[in-house]
C-alpha cells in the first residue's frame, strides 16, 4: 500500500505537474494538497488550484497567511511593484522566507494527518535566484523539521534538477501536458 503524500500546491505549472506525478505514483486517494493564500498578486492561481484539486478529486486544504504581507514587500505580492532584478541581486518577486514558511506549515499539517511525505515543486536547474529553491536549503529544512517535530518527514523535490522544458516533458510523460497547459497558471505570467 502506498503512503500518503502532501503536495504543496499553488495551481501553477510546477506544482500541478508535481500533483499529477503524485497521483500517478500513489493514486488520488493517497494524495492531499495544501495551498497558501499569502497575498500573492494573482488570485487566479488560487482559483486554478481549487479547480484542479476538485477535478482530480484530491483533498485540498487552503491556509490563509496574510501576515506575510506585514513583514515583507516584493513584486509577487504588490501589483504596483515592477518585476525586476533587485539591488541585492535577487529578483523582486522573491518572497523572503516563503518556502520555509510553506514547508513548516505543511509539516505541521502533515504530522497531524499522519503523512510523512511532502512534495514541493522547486528547482535549482533554471536558477531563478531564489535561495529557498536550492537543494541544500530543502535538505536543511528536512533535517530541521525532523528534529523540531520528532517526526520522520521526507521532503521530495521531483523537479529539483529539471529545466523548465524538462518539466513540460514530465507533464507530457504523465500524459497530462494539455491539462497542465490549459488548467494551471504561472504566477509570473
Amino acid at each position: 500500500m502506498n503512503e500518503k503524500i502532501l503536495v504543496i500546491f499553488s495551481g501553477g505549472q510546477d506544482s500541478t505537474t508535481c500533483l499529477l506525478q503524485a497521483i500517478a505514483t500513489c493514486g488520488a486517494p493517497q494524495v492531499e494538497a495544501i495551498t497558501f493564500c499569502y497575498g500573492q498578486r494573482h488570485a487566479i492561481e488560487l482559483e486554478c488550484a481549487r479547480r484542479i484539486a476538485a477535478d482530480l478529486q484530491v483533498r485540498q486544504t487552503v491556509l490563509d497567511i496574510p501576515q506575510l504581507q506585514a513583514v515583507t514587500h516584493n513584486a509577487l505580492m504588490d501589483e504596483n511593484a515592477a518585476i525586476t532584478q533587485g539591488d541585492d541581486g535577487l529578483p523582486t518577486t522573491f518572497v523572503d522566507g516563503r518556502n520555509a514558511l510553506f514547508l513548516l506549515y505543511a509539516a505541521i499539517y502533515a504530522k497531524g494527518r499522519g503523512i510523512r511525505r511532502i512534495m514541493i515543486g522547486v528547482s535549482e536547474a533554471d536558477f531563478s535566484g531564489y535561495p529557498d529553491c536550492r537543494d541544500i536549503f530543502i535538505k536543511s529544512m528536512n533535517v530541521s523539521l525532523n528534529l523540531a517535530m520528532a517526526y520522520d518527514f521526507r521532503i521530495e523535490t521531483p523537479l529539483m534538477n529539471l529545466k523548465k522544458a524538462e518539466v513540460w516533458a514530465l507533464a507530457d510523460q504523465l500524459g497530462r501536458l494539455d491539462y497542465v497547459r490549459e488548467y494551471s497558471h504561472s504566477c509570473y505570467r
